[in-house]
């Protein structure tokens, strides 16, 4: 009886609008309805929502660089490394296993997402912080390091599934802002993360009038970075228990479930459709992702950028602190603290303000393209700062930090617009974990390769072909020339959807 009341409705409604204007209804008890609703009355940006993504992500991604200005140090005192020239080969390894980690698990967690909900991956992610990024900072062997940054790793599922849910809260026409909030609050993480790292490691040694040499923060040197972000982790864990869920929970053949009075109201894009008088089903199969092009093309691109961007993280951060005999600025870890805080706070101002006009102009495959261009020469003029000293090197060299992050947030955002819109909604958690798979393992290998390189080109001081750490931002370039090169048809295609 309820089933032809529904019936009725819809054929009355058929009869009332045009068949261009179909109706979508909502189903009650659906968490995905209820936010869709929501977006449906509220045209305007979503600003609750949009803090929560802000928020998340970048307590999920300070800790996965906070430790590469005292790595340096932290391997040093763990006595690990033979020789000075050695840390850098050792320090790799210790960042490649967070990478490694994240990797083995990030399509696990794609599918998890799509099938149980964002919001559980997320709260599990921000909890791993909590703990594991604690028990790093209390690391006292080198084995110790890389098994608890092995397993934050493996915990740590947040990345597709926030990428997912920044466009599943909000209405098409705010998507890239969005997206565009995921990549800024991942990018600052990436620097304050390294702004916290050089600030507040070995604090007994940087500022005794407040950590005696007796303190717990002495014997435990690199632990108050790590102990700040996990608090700062525990306070989004608890604001994120009341964070909306947008995966919808409901069957659309299950036409039952829905209520009457629903039936004259909208939207909901997997529940029921009445434009032409019957309940369309949302059940065609769906194609498979590893054969949708563009969504492979713009993982592949993806990753190699990754690739690129992480090593040079940890690349800019060895040969700052290095001493001048061996190419590197002598900057102290404070130093490039102060270098990273600079370039985190301008790359907040740029992504909120000026990146959606550039995005909208250029459009997103033209804008990776000018992006990689305009960093190949900066890369370049990197190891030619070591020749200068003083204010000037200070100032160029947080210059260079800002325009250098700058560009690979334009870079990384515009991919991630492209990955997300080369999906349909119901496969976005999955597309999302290949594409931190692919990426994660990319940037397992970065570190690793990056220290080796860097170690290397530290014994090659007075080589012929470009000596000392001339070799290593060539190399960086060259990664930065092949993720160019991918960006032209017929490799990376425009998305579909």
């Amino acid at each position: 009886m309820r089933f032809a009341v529904i019936l009725s409705q819809v054929e009355m409604t058929e009869n009332r609008e045009p068949l261009l204007n179909p109706k979508v209804y909502f189903f009650d008890d659906c968490p995905g309805c209820k936010q869709d609703r929501k977006k449906e009355s509220n045209p305007g940006i979503p600003y609750k929502e949009f803090f929560y993504v802000w928020i998340v992500t970048l307590c999920t991604a300070l800790p996965i660089s906070s430790l590469f200005p005292f790595l340096y140090f932290m391997i040093r005192d763990l006595h690990v490394a033979e020789r000075e020239e050695d840390i850098g080969f050792y320090a790799g390894f210790v960042g490649a296993s967070f990478m490694v980690g994240r990797a083995s698990t990030s399509m696990l967690w794609g599918i998890f997402a799509d099938k149980y909900g964002r919001k559980p991956v997320i709260l599990i992610s921000i909890f791993s912080v909590v703990i594991f990024n604690t028990f790093f900072g209390l690391s006292t062997s080198y084995w110790m390091a890389i098994s608890t940054r092995l397993l934050l790793g493996l915990l740590n599922g947040i990345s597709g599934p926030i990428k997912a849910y920044s466009v599943e809260v909000c209405r098409e026409e705010h998507q890239s802002l969005g997206v565009s909030l995921v990549s800024t609050a991942w990018g600052i993480g990436l620097i304050i993360g390294p702004a916290l790292g050089g600030f507040l490691a070995q604090p007994a040694e940087k500022y005794p009038k407040i950590f005696s040499q007796d303190s717990f923060f002495a014997r435990f040197p690199y632990c108050l970075p790590c102990a700040l972000i996990s608090l700062l982790a525990l306070g989004v864990f608890i604001a994120s228990l009341w964070l909306p869920e947008t995966l919808h929970n409901h069957d659309p053949q299950n036409m039952v479930d829905v209520a009457t009075e629903d039936v004259e109201t909208s939207i909901c894009s997997s529940g029921l459709r009445g434009g032409h008088g019957e309940f369309e089903k949302n059940d065609a199969p769906q194609k498979n992702l590893l054969k949708n092009w563009p969504l492979m093309s713009s993982i592949i691109v993806y990753c190699i950028f990754s690739l690129h961007d992480m090593a040079y993280s940890e690349i800019f951060s060895l040969w700052a602190v290095s001493d001048k005999s061996y190419g590197g600025l002598s900057f102290s870890s404070q130093d490039v603290g102060v270098v990273l805080a600079v370039a985190g706070f301008g790359l907040l101002i740029f992504q909120i303000f000026l990146y959606p006009p550039i995005e909208r102009f250029l459009g997103s495959i033209n804008s990776i393209r000018v992006a990689a261009v305009l960093s190949m020469p900066l890369l370049a003029a990197y190891p030619f700062m070591a020749s200068i000293s003083g204010l000037l090197l200070k100032v160029i060299v947080n210059f260079a930090s800002l325009l250098k992050n700058v560009l690979s947030m334009i870079i990384i955002t515009s991919l991630f617009l492209l990955q997300n819109n080369s999906v349909p909604r119901e496969q976005r958690g999955a597309a999302n974990g290949i594409s931190v798979t692919a990426m994660s393992l990319f940037k397992a290998i970065a570190p690793a390769a990056g220290g080796v390189i860097f170690s290397w080109a530290q014994k090659r001081q007075h080589a012929v072909f470009f000596p000392g750490d001339q070799i290593v931002f060539f190399i960086l370039n060259l990664v930065e020339l092949t993720g160019f090169l991918l960006c032209f048809r017929p490799f990376l295609t425009p998305p579909r959807y």
